[in-house]
């Protein structure tokens, strides 16, 4: 794939994640396609671009807490997310923390299926 195609699938498969986390989570609220099709673009965008440079930047953090600091930049990933896009909130920490759990989950769950149709053919 190229790096084009892999980003727009990237944008496909967050804004089904945070469908899933606005679903599931009353504290998630997104309102209208404008808000998912804008917060999951900064969301690719963001984990894309952002997150390497932060975890570089951070990394005697993310080694000395064994990876859970990691966690931290997901959750300013997906409030950057927020901040940017329309209609797109976010209330409380535990909400933040479940709404990257599962766009961890469906970003996981999504990848394996691709990559097991795709070894398959």
């Amino acid at each position: 794939m190229t790096w084009i195609a892999r980003l727009l699938f990237a944008w496909a498969v967050n804004a089904l994640a945070l469908y899933v986390a606005n679903g599931l989570y009353g504290g998630v609220r997104i309102h209208g396609a404008t808000a998912y099709i804008i917060g999951s673009a900064v969301l690719s965008l963001a984990n894309a671009v952002l997150r390497p440079l932060l975890t570089i930047l951070t990394l005697p953090l993310v080694i000395a807490t064994l990876g859970l600091f990691y966690l931290v930049i997901s959750i300013a990933m997906v409030a950057f997310a927020a901040w940017v896009a329309p209609d797109f909130t976010v209330h409380g920490f535990w909400t933040y923390l479940g709404t990257v759990v599962i766009v961890w989950l469906v970003n996981w769950a999504v990848n394996t299926f691709v990559d097991r149709t795709i070894r398959h053919r």
